[in-house]
């Protein structure tokens, strides 16, 4: 098997460039690639469009990048939580994509699988649908989404093997497993790096076909966006 593995974040995102256009996976702050984004915040790279669930927190996630000012635009589902976001956004500075969540992991997956549009009831009757075009099926409105593709996803996996093999855990199982397939170039890091072969093939989430490049994280923070406790 080819072995996939390469030493650390900054190696393995180091030819990502001004204007790439990158999938980056994880819902909120779980299950997002820390690794490769604070790999790129030390990069001196600007333009990018990120393609993300969400908007980070202001120090932590994609606000590690909008803090560098180094987003043109956000294509995301939510985007609270991030001051820094709103500022730039008030001030023109950053152009937004906002997409219905179902839609967004909707045209990420038809971007994996070469399935170029598809119709979806959401967002009819909304702002969503301005400029789309809507078509009537068994007497109701439908408009039409594009798939969604991307230069490199960046994904964060609990178990990969060499081969580039992988196996997320609980929620962080999330938009993961799309990206890896709609990116051309797909890096995935890990928390635990295992010789190719070494994990059980029925419980592999994503095949090895998928990704080009895996490494081995450490030191996870695993942040949460609010912590709420009881009385």
């Amino acid at each position: 098997m080819i072995d996939k593995s390469l030493n650390n974040a900054s190696e393995a995102i180091r030819d990502i460039t001004d204007g790439a256009v990158l999938l980056l996976g994880g819902f909120g702050l779980c299950g997002i690639p820390e690794a490769s984004i604070k790999a790129l915040a030390e990069r001196q790279i600007k333009d990018l469009t990120c393609i993300s669930n969400n908007a980070g927190v202001d120090d932590f996630g994609i606000g590690l990048l909008l803090k560098k000012r180094m987003l043109r635009k956000l294509i995301a589902s939510y985007v609270g939580e991030n001051k820094e976001f709103e500022k730039q956004y008030a001030a023109s500075l950053l152009e937004l994509e906002l997409i219905p969540q179902g839609t967004l992991a909707e045209r990420i997956r038809a971007g994996g699988a070469g399935i170029p549009a598809f119709f979806t009831p959401a967002g009819i009757g909304s702002d969503v649908a301005k400029g789309k075009e809507i078509r009537e099926f068994d007497g109701r409105l439908y408009l039409l989404e594009r798939w969604i593709k991307a230069d490199f996803a960046l994904i964060k996996a609990w178990k990969g093997d060499t081969a580039g093999n992988l196996i997320y855990r609980g929620t962080a199982r999330n938009f993961n497993p799309l990206m890896a397939a709609a990116g051309k170039i797909t890096i995935a890091e890990v928390e635990q790096l295992v010789p190719a072969g070494a994990l059980d093939p029925n419980h592999i989430h994503t095949p090895g076909i998928y990704v080009q490049r895996i490494f081995q994280g450490e030191s996870y923070e695993k942040r949460i966006e609010n912590v709420t406790i009881s009385a």
